[in-house]
């Protein structure tokens, strides 16, 4: 049965719903936009052959691609939300697959444009920009097209990659159904003999649960049933780094690192600086560990004991109202206007609020800025839900800001930097709600909840940054990725990350068969930086006041006006060395030591 408490979509208050009509008046008008939008793809293909005639013709197809991205982004948004919002509703299901369906046929239309620009020589294009000022608009983008074109190969070649790339796909795509479908469990079993069904989503929530004979059994349960198929994984791991391999070598790149990373303008040494600088800090870490044994009062502490809460609860109700209010209290640093956003966002209605029965699941920030960003939540009236609420406006903000100020063709932004504005609205609510309390319970709470963001971001995912450089590193010197040589790597680097007070429990060895990230190509990384750059300049800001939120505010607006390290450099941040880094767990340490203070 349906659970009561949780209302159908239509019995959701509209005040607390997204408004679409922003984007479409109606469901009509966004089926009459989809069947304009069919003449684009001849539209486009129209250009073939063509972009090297004249600075008139490759600027009148650039404008054409422009107006392609945000008529395909405002029914993709639409259609997006819509479902989300109920993903039980079969029409709005079709809504998206059409969406889908106009932009690969606009991206296979637009398929011949990045070679034919490639092609162009340089005195042809210098010659265009004189000719046609109004491709200076462009030259960010064309620059970026053209600046990968040492591992761009001939025509043929590149079919044949192209033609690769499902293939390519496969290893992340059947390791996902394993995991998701086909990994069933046996339920785990509470103190008391209750069982509690044990699945991919449950497990980390009932590692969270006070019962220890439930987080133990939850733990050694799941271990036992993915070890079982612990060779199956290795091998579709061993497939997806075989993959990276087959096209850094093809494209002519030194290795798999610098392939993956290339792609959105970060340098290798960024990756590499990361992991350096948190080894020169696990020491703080294994305070923290020694502390949460001595709080938890155990005597040995297991890896089954990370997730479960060692303040007792101090959480009180935090309707969506007062988070409102809260978050506009706590970012009121960054000054009126964008305060003035926030409040829009709030009162004219960016934000779909609560649960509804169908409503797809955690928090997210479209993305799609025109006419304005939408934000999905599922507010629980807690603290986490509070903090959520100020990281996706963050998010919603970010592309705000970067639409209102650069062309469409540099408007969006790449992932290395997306998490920097969520994460420091998240640090100025932190810091505010700290300020305005002396009460040792709550400051203990609030300081738990950063330290466990600080463990969870900067070290955890800095820890599976440096497992899978080493899997490729292993790949590219010819090594096959088995299951023993899988588990003996991560449970060594387990023991470094934790230290002498955890205990690396036999199961831990499997973790990296459950964790998805290692199939996103050196992705994982960006979680730390990200975290550690918002610190540094949510502290700049606290600290220096208007100038810095000057800068930041240029960097909100910078879209992808230049390379992510050089924006970063805007607000006051040079991620290309370690500091920011050694910042942000300097800061974690200053928690750590008032933490051992309060609960002395």
């Amino acid at each position: 049965m349906e659970d009561k408490s949780i209302p159908l979509r239509r019995d959701v208050p509209e005040e607390l719903t997204w408004n679409l009509q922003d984007i479409f008046e109606s469901d009509e008008a966004w089926l009459r936009e989809y069947e304009a939008l069919k003449a684009l793809p001849d539209e486009i293909s129209a250009y073939k052959g063509r972009l090297g005639e004249s600075a008139e013709t490759l600027l009148s197809f650039l404008r054409l691609e422009d107006e392609a991205d945000l008529r395909l982004g405002k029914l993709m948004g639409y259609a997006n939300c819509k479902c989300d919002q109920d993903t039980s509703d079969g029409f709005y299901q079709d809504l998206r697959g059409k969406a889908v369906a106009s932009i690969v046929a606009v991206s296979g239309a637009a398929a011949f444009a990045a070679p034919e620009i490639m092609a162009l020589n340089e005195d042809t294009l210098n010659l265009f920009y004189i000719a046609q000022p109004g491709l200076e608009t462009y030259r960010r983008s064309l620059y970026r097209i053209r600046r990968r074109a040492a591992h761009i190969l001939s025509p043929a070649e590149e079919r044949l990659l192209a033609a690769a790339g499902e293939m390519a796909d496969s290893p992340d795509s059947i390791a996902g159904i394993f995991r998701d479908a086909d990994l069933k469990f046996p339920d785990a079993v509470d103190g008391e003999g209750k069982p509690h069904q044990l699945t991919g989503g449950s497990f980390v929530p009932l590692l969270e649960s006070p019962d220890r004979a439930l987080r133990r059994s939850a733990f050694e349960t799941y271990y036992a049933k993915l070890g079982a198929f612990q060779n199956t994984v290795a091998a579709t791991l061993d497939a997806q780094f075989k993959q990276l391999r087959f096209f850094a070598q093809a494209r002519k790149y030194d290795s798999t690192l610098a392939a993956s990373l290339d792609r959105t303008e970060v340098p290798a040494a960024v990756y590499t600086n990361l992991i350096q600088a948190v080894h020169a800090n696990l020491d703080k870490m294994y305070r923290y560990v020694a502390l949460r044994k001595r709080l938890l009062g155990v005597e040995e502490l297991h890896m089954y004991d990370v997730y479960t809460p060692v303040v007792p609860d101090a959480a009180v109700k935090i309707s969506f109202e007062e988070a409102k209010a809260t978050v506009l209290e706590a970012l009121s640093v960054m000054g009126e206007d964008y305060l003035a956003l926030l409040r829009e966002g709030f009162d004219n209605r960016w934000i779909d609020v609560y649960e509804n029965v169908g409503k797809r699941g955690g928090a997210y920030s479209s993305g799609n800025s025109r006419p304005h960003p939408y934000v999905l939540l599922n507010h629980k009236d807690t603290l986490d839900s509070m903090f959520t609420l100020a990281h996706e406006m963050g998010h919603a903000l970010h592309s705000y800001y970067s639409c209102r100020n650069q062309p469409v063709c540099d408007s969006d932004y790449v992932i290395f930097v997306a998490e920097v504005a969520s994460t420091c609205n998240e640090v100025l609510l932190m810091r505010y709600l700290l300020g305005r309390t002396e009460d040792r319970k709550e400051r203990a709470y609030l300081i738990n909840h950063f330290l466990d963001q600080f463990k969870g971001t900067v070290y955890r995912q800095t820890m599976f940054a440096e497992f899978e450089l080493e899997l490729g590193r292993m790949s590219e010197a010819g090594e096959t990725l088995t299951a023993q040589v899988l588990c003996e790597k991560y449970k060594a680097l387990n023991q470094l990350y934790f230290g002498p007070d955890m205990i690396s429990d036999e199961q831990i060895a499997l973790e990296w068969a459950r964790i998805p990230h290692f199939f996103y190509d050196y992705y994982v990384f960006q979680y730390a930086t990200g975290f550690s750059a918002a610190v540094a300049i949510a502290n700049r800001i606290l600290s220096e006041g208007a100038p810095a939120v000057a800068d930041y505010k240029r960097f909100l607006s910078g879209g992808s006006s230049a390379d992510p390290i050089s924006l970063l450099k805007i607000a006051g941040v040079d991620m290309s060395g370690p500091e920011p880094v050694n910042s942000a767990l300097t800061l974690f340490g200053e928690l750590l030591d008032e933490m051992e203070k309060l609960m002395a």
